[in-house]
């Protein structure tokens, strides 16, 4: 019964996820799902060079940098044309009811949400990087 219970919640959990997904936005939440999947495999392949090629190591973690500055930068990009498609809505509803507005702004929302998470992810990696990179000082 227990075992049933934990499935359970795994797979509402995942129906969950797809759902909030869809709603923020299929192509925008894809475009910040690229940049976090980019910028923490530039972080592993920074972390697999960081003893042999430091200066390639340099490269990818530029890079990663770039991938998560790229995901916050197209989640609010997505969050603000999400809003200004939900004050058209508005506009042309005239008088919308609160809750049909609410609802509209945490759906604008959401990608403004998953660019700041993949930033903040992204910047986690960064950190632990930088952390076992040796300084640029000792490279000359």
């Amino acid at each position: 019964m227990y075992t049933l219970t934990i499935a359970f919640k795994n797979v509402f959990s995942q129906v969950i996820a797809a759902n909030i997904f869809m709603e923020g936005g299929p192509l925008f939440m894809s475009l910040i799902l690229i940049c976090l999947l980019a910028s923490l495999g530039f972080i592993v392949l920074g972390f697999m060079k960081s003893k042999s090629a430091t200066l390639k190591a340099r490269k990818f973690l530029k890079l990663a940098v770039d991938a998560s500055l790229l995901g916050l930068v197209l989640g609010f990009l997505g969050s603000v044309i999400g809003l200004i498609s939900a004050f058209d809505s508005v506009e042309a509803m005239g008088n919308p009811n609160p809750a049909i507005f609410a609802g509209g702004l945490k759906v604008s929302l959401l990608t403004a949400t998953f660019g700041l998470f993949s930033f903040v992810v992204g910047r986690i990696g960064i950190i632990a990087l930088r952390l076992v990179l040796p300084s640029e000082d000792s490279l000359e």
